[in-house]
């Protein structure tokens, strides 16, 4: 039975998974937060209600206090096709992921970005294959449901994304954030 978290079908999906599986068990650092909760963007970023209005917070990205939202980069009505954006606990906010299963798919290399003003990335040692207890679960759930193969460059997926919209969603941000 799929709940009824968000909107978004994917999402609704996933937050199944995270209820089986626990919140930061299946991605390093990531959970589902609740859906479209703009405080974090009012405390750290803008009140602007235009700023507020373009975005939808739904995840934790980092044990630290990052997070993803979607951006409303313009009036898609499938709001898994939107843009993933991350904000960074101590600055820094970049396009991740072209759509939402491009962030899943960033979330199998179970990393959590590193975030500054420049740049958003993901960094895993080579010989590192530890994972977190329910990883082999989030991507058997993501073949099934959409699919998708895990990733061994996230940073690749970065880069796509930031060359379709980072220059759109810097100017975004120029206009609304001080």
């Amino acid at each position: 039975m799929t709940s009824a978290y968000s909107p978004v079908p994917e999402l609704n999906l996933l937050w199944d998974l995270q209820d089986e599986a626990g919140y930061e068990q299946y991605a390093d650092g990531f959970g589902l937060d609740d859906w479209d909760d703009k405080s974090g963007l009012e405390a750290g970023w803008s009140k602007d209600p235009a700023f507020l209005a373009a975005l939808l917070p739904f995840a934790r990205a980092t044990g630290g206090g990052s997070f993803y939202a979607l951006w409303r980069v313009d009036d898609r009505a499938d709001l898994a096709a939107l843009p993933v954006v991350v904000f960074g606990d101590e600055g820094g906010q970049h396009v991740v992921a072209r759509n939402l299963r491009e962030l899943f798919q960033i979330l199998t290399f179970d990393a959590e970005p590193m975030i500054d003003w420049d740049e958003a990335t993901y960094y895993r040692a080579e010989d590192d294959d530890t994972h977190r207890d329910a990883h082999d679960d989030f991507v058997a759930w993501l073949a099934e449901h959409f699919r998708l193969p895990p990733v061994t460059d996230a940073d690749a997926v970065v880069a796509a994304a930031q060359a379709e919209f980072g220059e759109r969603f810097k100017t975004f941000t120029a206009r609304h954030l001080d």
